[in-house]
């Protein structure tokens, strides 16, 4: 039986030593409600998708949504005319259109439904063999309003490859995309509902057999992808688990666990630096911030969270790594929380579990640039987010290079330096996220600048 996993779900900065999480209410009438899939579409919208956390396991169609940066949360019902569905991943673009993907646990099917009107309403739409009763909804992804892939199973036995269709229209219209690199398939593959990752125009999807599909263009063209576990979700290899985590289109780590009936241990951290080509060997992964994790996009930053214990005993952790999780620090103790996501080092939400409609459920993470960077750090980038003209400062004072990248990895930029005190002209770029890095004989460092 196919299973759902949670999406894995996307600054080298000092953000915590300032900062906080404040508790706010997403407004659902049901006592433990939790969230689950947590998408920051900017400073003021945020979507989450909910789950029943009472431990009952009741099939939850709800979602929530703020528009004022969690001032207010207004929660809603996902009508898809069949309330036994279950909602495999939910994707906003802006705060009125979303899609989410849905399927059912028993005999597939499935597809994808949009929404126009802030979930008011949500509209299915029609897509390839998603209705069919051989074919299995995995997901549902867009990288802006028009562009997006959905992808599910292989629609029958016969066939040599995922389904993947392709929409530029805003899921108006969608293209079945060709069998690629059918000679390299698995039989018997399969994805995960609602599993992946993604970071800017690419997406990792990965499988039943231990492999990752990943596209770099918005879902034009795949590559399969070997990784070093057998498999992300046993349901082939049922002692084999593991979750994706990516900060951008080449940085990110795999924690692989061993599963046994209920239980699970044995964890492992590869990391990877060329997007999921090549992995390092395994370090043994014993920290407590295994339950959820997030980048804080561009950085080697993690914000996790876990428990320790079970029942009575059990104690909640939340904490950070800024070394791509080889070393963490505990933030705060004694407050559980699900998914997590940022959209930067200042900024960030986490779910937890309604009290009532007007008490709790979520958090939200207030963090502070009054020192922008650690004292490790050999560079100074100010001020961030930035209009136009960055200051730059080297802590030796030694020359160096400069090359800034945008989201894409397209050089935007590059600059010789003196190392004392410096200065770049960035008005003439688009406003977004960029990649400044830095080098300076033998070292090297990567900050976060976001451009107004």
């Amino acid at each position: 039986m196919k299973k759902l996993l949670l999406s894995l779900s996307f600054l080298t900065i000092g953000f915590i030593s300032n900062a906080q999480w404040v508790e706010q209410a997403t407004g659902f009438a049901t006592q433990y409600r939790g969230l689950d899939d947590i998408k920051i579409v900017n400073e003021t919208t945020v979507w989450g998708l909910a789950y029943d956390g009472s431990g009952g396991g009741a099939t939850v169609q709800e979602f929530t949504r703020t528009t004022d940066g969690g001032v207010t949360w207004t929660p809603g019902f996902i009508d898809i005319g069949d309330p036994a569905l279950k909602i495999g991943n939910l994707i906003p673009v802006d705060a009125d259109t979303a899609w989410i993907s849905y399927f059912d646990n028993t005999v597939g099917q499935g597809g994808v439904a949009k929404t126009i009107d802030g979930g008011q309403s949500w509209n299915v739409q029609t897509i390839g063999l998603f209705g069919d009763t051989s074919s299995w909804c995995d997901g549902v992804h867009f990288f802006d309003a028009n562009n997006g892939i959905a992808w599910g199973d292989p629609a029958n036995s016969t066939d040599t490859h995922l389904e993947f269709y392709r929409s530029t229209d805003g899921g108006e219209t969608w293209d079945p995309l060709p069998a690629f690199n059918s000679a390299t398939f698995t039989s018997g593959d399969f994805a995960y509902a609602g599993s992946y990752a993604y970071s800017g125009s690419n997406i990792w999807i990965p499988t039943a057999k231990g492999k990752i599909y990943r596209s770099n263009d918005m879902g034009v063209t795949w590559t399969r992808l070997n990784s070093p576990i057998a498999d992300f979700g046993g349901g082939i290899t049922a002692t084999s688990g593991g979750s994706l985590y990516f900060s951008d289109a080449n940085n990110g780590i795999l924690i692989g666990r061993t599963i046994s009936g209920t239980t699970v241990s044995g964890r492992k951290i590869y990391r990877t630096t060329n997007g999921g080509t090549t992995w390092s060997p395994f370090v043994t992964y014993t920290s407590q911030y295994n339950a959820n994790i997030s980048y804080i996009p561009g950085t080697t930053i993690l914000v996790g969270n876990g428990t320790i214990g079970t029942g009575t005993a059990a104690v909640s952790y939340t904490g950070y790594s800024t070394d791509n999780a080889a070393t963490w620090t505990d933030y705060d103790s004694g407050t559980q929380r699900t998914s997590i996501a940022f959209l930067n080092e200042n900024l960030g939400w986490a779910g937890g579990f309604s009290d009532t409609d007007i008490a709790g459920g979520v958090f939200r993470f207030d963090g502070s640039l009054a020192n922008q960077l650690f004292t490790s750090n050999t560079f100074k980038v100010y001020p961030n987010p930035a209009n136009a003209i960055v200051s730059i400062s080297a802590k030796q004072g030694d020359a160096f290079s400069l090359k800034v990248t945008d989201i894409t990895g397209k050089t935007m930029l590059t600059k010789e330096y003196n190392g004392i005190e410096n200065t770049v002209d960035i008005s003439n770029l688009a406003s977004g996220l960029y990649f400044f890095e830095f080098k300076s004989g033998s070292k090297s460092e990567t900050i976060k600048i976001m451009k107004n």
